[in-house]
């Protein structure tokens, strides 16, 4: 029985949870727990945050699972959706984490989608994400740029589940994400400058 739990999709786990079957909806957590947890953490650089919002997660898929709709996307992509609210709701209560704010125009529709979809100067960086510098970097984007580089390219969610989570047009995440890692490599750039010993230093040691 629990291989045959084990096996079944997102969608059949939680129609049996909502029939009332623990087993499945354990299932369910284990399966996409640790997704909801790392999205929450890059998105609020706290871990005490990341396991309320996970918690919470749960909890409203228990209690309010029935209003998930496939057509509108997959059972993660509802899941990030709730944690990206509490997340903002969390960071908009306590400022202290990360500036949330930014008024800069992002729409783009004559961006093409040979610009987008160039060699991502992120892959790399991505994945090495544990890296100090690129973790604060990340989270010191405003939130609407720091959520397209977590859903897009940590969580490797495509455009459209990124854009259902977030609410917008598809292409909106696609200008998004090209000025998100446009700051990303500028504040990368800075934290290396910022790291790299005078060269005052540099000659001293070649004497």
């Amino acid at each position: 029985m629990i291989k045959l739990i084990a096996n079944q999709g997102d969608d059949e786990l939680l129609r049996l949870m909502l029939a009332g079957d623990a087993e499945s909806f354990e299932t369910l957590y284990e399966r996409r727990q640790a997704g909801v947890y790392r999205f929450a953490l890059r998105m609020s650089g706290s871990e005490s945050i990341a396991e309320d919002v996970t918690q919470d997660v749960f909890i409203a898929l228990l209690r309010d699972g029935g209003q998930y709709d496939s057509s509108r996307g997959s059972l993660a992509a509802y899941l990030y959706g709730m944690a990206r609210h509490r997340v903002l709701r969390r960071l908009e209560r306590d400022r202290s984490f990360v500036s949330i704010s930014d008024e800069v125009e992002e729409d783009d529709p004559t961006m093409s989608e040979k610009f987008i979809n160039r060699q991502d100067p992120l892959a790399e960086l991505t994945r090495n994400e544990i890296i100090d510098s690129v973790r604060q970097a990340i989270l010191a984007l405003p939130a609407h740029y720091r959520e397209v580089v977590v859903l897009c390219n940590l969580q490797e969610l495509n455009y459209e589940d990124a854009a259902n989570i977030i609410g917008c047009p598809v292409g909106t995440v696609r200008s998004r994400l090209h000025r998100a890692r446009t700051m990303l490599i500028e504040k990368l750039q800075t934290i290396k400058k910022a790291e790299a010993p005078p060269r005052n230093l540099l000659s001293a040691r070649c004497v």
